[in-house]
């Protein structure tokens, strides 16, 4: 028997940022195919967790500090072929901005209906299910009771 290299490339692990009423979206300075926009998400560093590396690269990339409130859900992401976890986070501290300008090129806070307008070929179902129940249906509801008011 003989030893091979692995070629295999690490996971990369996302951090799904809620702060009022909005997600946190980064464009990458270089463009991953038809990857722009996206969340803050880097690779697996070895012994570390998805939470973990949710957390860290968020850090990394836009300076804020973030704890991992739970997994959302992993898979092979259509686009890249690389595994990807999807960790909701809560905002701990800080002002988000590009931390890392090797990486970044601009963040922002998104709302709910601007999804679309940022990444057009849809999310992650899972994701998509938690920023609806997360900020969509808050935004609804506060409409509908602006609208009784």
């Amino acid at each position: 028997m003989t030893d091979q290299p692995t070629t295999e490339q690490p996971g990369i692990s996302a951090a799904i940022i809620l702060h009022e009423d909005r997600v946190l979206m980064v464009r990458r300075a270089v463009k991953e195919g038809e990857l722009m926009w996206q969340f803050p998400a880097g690779g697996i560093e070895p012994g570390e967790t998805a939470e973990q590396a949710a957390v860290r690269e968020t850090a990394e990339e836009t300076g804020l500090t973030v704890e991992a409130i739970k997994l959302i859900g992993e898979r092979v992401h259509p686009k890249t072929g690389r595994l990807m976890s999807y960790t909701a986070c809560s905002l701990i501290e800080g002002e988000a901005h590009v931390a890392d300008e090797e990486e970044l090129d601009a963040v922002a806070w998104v709302t709910h209906g601007e999804i679309p307008e940022y990444v057009p070929y849809g999310l992650y179902e899972r994701v998509q299910e938690y920023l609806d129940d997360a900020i969509g249906g808050g935004v609804a509801e506060r409409e509908a009771d602006r609208a009784q008011d």
